[in-house]
This record gives C-alpha cells, sequence and structure tokens, in this order.
C-alpha cells in the first residue's frame, strides 16, 4: 500500500468535518422547526439537500466505477477509484494495523452525508398540512438509507474491534471466504443499493421541485419564477406582501371615491 500523504489526510478530514456539519444542520433544523415558523430553516434545509445530494453523486460514482472495474475484471480484487483509495488512506490512519478499516469508515461516511440529505427533505416538508409526494418518497429514503447506514456500522465496527473481515448483510456475516465470490457479491450488493437509495432521492427531488410553492408558503416565502412577470401566484404560493415596498392596496371603496372629484367637475 502507498504511503499515506498530507493530501489523504486532509481529504479524509475535510470528508469527516463535512459528515459532522451536516448531521449538525440536521440537528439545528429538527429543533428549530418545533417552534414558530423561521424562514432561515427553509434556506439552511435547502442547503443541507443541495449539498447531501452532491455527495451522494460522489459516493454513487464510486459503486458505479466498482461495478464496471468488476464487469471487466470479474476474478480479481475488489478496486477502488483513486480518489476514493486516497480518502480510504487517509481514514486508515485510524488504526494503521488493519488495512481494510479506512475503506469501511469510507463508505460510512458516505452513506452518512446522503441520509442527511434526505432527512433534509423530510425537515423541509415537515410544516405541511397537505400530502406531499417529496415528503413520501424521502420517508422512504430515509429508512431505506438508515437500514444501509446501520449495514455499515456493523461492517466498519466488525473491523475496528478485530475481525478478520467485515461481518454484515453484505459479507453473509462473514460465512463468504474472501476472493471473487465475496468480492462479486459485495460489490453488487452496495451498488445496487446504492443505485435503489439514489433512485429515490431523484424522485424526492424532483416532486419536492414541483411542489415548492406549498413548501416556500409554508415558511412564509415566495418563488419566483421566470413566467411570473405578471405578479400572478399559483395555486398554494404565499400571498404577495407589498408592505415593504411601500404600496398599499386600492380597494374598491378607495377607488371610487378618487374619482368622484373628477365626475362632479365635469360640465354638462
Amino acid at each position: 500500500m502507498p504511503p499515506v500523504s498530507s493530501l489523504d489526510t486532509l481529504g479524509a478530514v475535510l470528508l469527516v468535518l463535512w459528515t459532522v456539519a451536516m448531521w449538525a444542520a440536521v440537528a439545528v433544523l429538527a429543533y428549530a422547526n418545533r417552534g414558530p415558523v423561521r424562514p432561515w430553516v427553509y434556506r439552511v434545509a435547502a442547503g443541507v439537500i443541495g449539498v447531501g445530494a452532491v455527495g451522494q453523486l460522489g459516493h454513487f460514482q464510486e459503486h458505479v466505477a466498482q461495478a464496471g472495474y468488476w464487469i471487466l475484471h470479474p476474478m480479481s480484487p475488489a478496486w477502488m477509484t483513486p480518489w476514493g483509495d486516497s480518502l480510504a488512506r487517509g481514514m486508515g490512519q485510524v488504526d494503521p494495523s488493519k488495512p481494510s478499516l479506512g475503506m469501511e469508515i469510507l463508505h460510512l461516511m458516505g452513506n452518512f452525508v446522503f441520509l442527511a440529505g434526505l432527512v433534509g427533505i423530510v425537515q423541509i416538508t415537515r410544516r405541511s398540512t397537505r400530502h406531499l409526494k417529496s415528503r413520501k418518497w424521502a420517508r422512504m429514503g430515509v429508512w431505506m438509507q438508515g437500514i444501509h447506514g446501520l449495514e455499515h456500522v456493523v461492517l466498519t465496527v466488525s473491523i475496528a474491534l478485530g475481525a478478520s473481515r467485515a461481518v454484515g448483510l453484505s459479507t453473509w456475516f462473514g460465512a463468504i471466504e474472501p476472493g471473487p465470490a465475496l468480492t462479486t457479491y459485495r460489490v453488487w450488493w452496495h451498488f445496487v443499493a446504492n443505485l435503489v437509495g439514489t433512485a429515490i432521492l431523484v424522485m424526492s427531488l424532483y416532486h419536492l421541485w414541483r411542489e415548492r410553492r406549498s413548501v416556500k408558503a409554508d415558511y412564509g416565502l415566495e418563488v419566483e419564477d421566470a413566467g411570473e412577470g405578471s405578479g400572478s401566484s399559483g395555486p398554494g404560493a404565499a400571498p404577495r406582501d407589498h408592505a415593504g415596498s411601500g404600496a398599499r392596496p386600492v380597494t374598491g371603496a378607495v377607488a371610487e371615491s378618487s374619482r368622484e372629484p373628477a365626475l362632479t367637475g365635469r360640465s354638462g
């Protein structure tokens, strides 16, 4: 194994900090959403969702690359991308005597970032009293990725405690001997799990975009689209607030009274 570089260490530290920051933000959102409406909660939740989606793109491409490598080399040991291998080396400094520990921690962090993004969707839709498809898909994803995350926790802890090979569903609880059979089973198990999880995320984001008016209205916000130049608001949108612009709504009575001088001043 190549020696651990400063770049490996920096990447590992940044990924751990990224994961911790994501879950700290989730905790703040969960607490803040219990009180009165706060518009900043919507913006923070949107940030958590976006960062979580980006993180899953990076995580999923690693599994796609591993599956692609297996197709070309089905009898070879499992493979990781150069950047994945670099992060794994950095993570492995926790205990250099366990060569696979870094890889397990890496995938554990990747799954937790993804899970935080899904929880962000659940939090941003929490105040809605309507049946939102985005919330339904996100909750499904949280359950699935929660189970997947528990799998990675078990895999990581088993190696950390000194098991000769990781113990979990994706290794058939350590019963499959190291070799092509174990590689095949584990590579495709995690690829399918991440494929399904990513598909659920995409569906949830798709519906969240379609339901954004309703979601923003729950926080007293509006959504501005290019097609809204006329100032009309669609179903579920919050009423426009003209107080800040200094304009006052003109009632029928005021409008009528404003026309009366002009009418009385006319000559027949």
